[in-house]
């Protein structure tokens, strides 16, 4: 008798054992336009850099990439995709923010201005993360690989980047300069081998193919290590 309550006390423990590993495990969400979010497959090589950062977790995290291409920070509360997100967040998950590639274009179902719309909607995400017990990383948009005449990287997102640092700042909320650290990477490479990360075949300046995808997820977690965020112990 003895003997049966000892091996059902190690299958308890065993039990218990198991839920707290999977209770370890951190989400890692991420909600954005196309140049983070997974595509089809006739879109291939696209790529958003959000599938690639799943590369570089360990074991102890998760990236849900809810990401999706054509949406804006209106569109995507508006049809109910925050919601699905803050629904699913658990204490200590992380919420990594990136828009406004789409908040810039004039469709009255997209566009959000900079400096109010915008800026409300990422102030309500922030806020909402919070309240679940989540902690948020706003990162403004990366940058375009749009040359002018002279060869020089033109500004693409104007008031929109700002906009994300300012709301970063005023909520003290983690952010990650996106635009700042591609901005650099593409300068770096040039006109020609530029190219090289984005989804040229169809002459595409704006989204990234799986190479580039890559290197951008890198740029992410190398600022976030620089930063010394309690995320930098979730990746490689």
């Amino acid at each position: 008798m003895n003997k049966i309550k000892i091996i059902l006390a190690l299958l308890v423990i065993a039990g218990i054992s198991t839920s707290f590993k999977g209770a370890d495990k951190v989400n890692i969400w991420l909600v954005g336009d196309s140049t983070m979010a997974a595509k089809k497959a006739e879109r291939k090589p696209e790529s958003g850099w959000g599938v690639e950062l799943s590369d570089y977790v360990t074991g102890k995290a998760k990236v849900h990439n809810h990401a999706a291409s054509g949406r804006s920070t209106k569109s995507f509360v508006d049809e109910g995709r925050w919601k699905t997100v803050k629904d699913s967040l658990k204490k200590g998950d992380y919420v990594v923010i990136q828009f406004g590639h789409n908040d810039e274009k004039p469709e009255p179902k997209l566009h959000t201005d900079a400096q109010t719309s915008f800026k409300d909607n990422l102030r309500n995400f922030v806020r909402e993360t919070r309240d679940k017990g989540g902690i948020p990383i706003i990162c403004s948009s990366i940058v375009r690989r749009h040359f002018d005449e002279k060869g020089n990287l033109v500004d693409s997102h104007g008031e929109y980047i700002e906009a994300a640092e300012e709301v970063a700042r005023e909520t003290n909320t983690f952010y990650v300069d996106m635009e700042k650290e591609t901005r650099q990477l593409v300068i770096k490479l040039g006109m020609e081998k530029s190219k090289e990360l984005y989804n040229y075949g169809k002459k595409d300046d704006t989204h990234l193919n799986h190479y580039g995808a890559g290197i951008v997820a890198g740029l992410f977690v190398k600022e976030i290590k620089y930063q010394q965020l309690e995320l930098a112990k979730l990746f490689k």
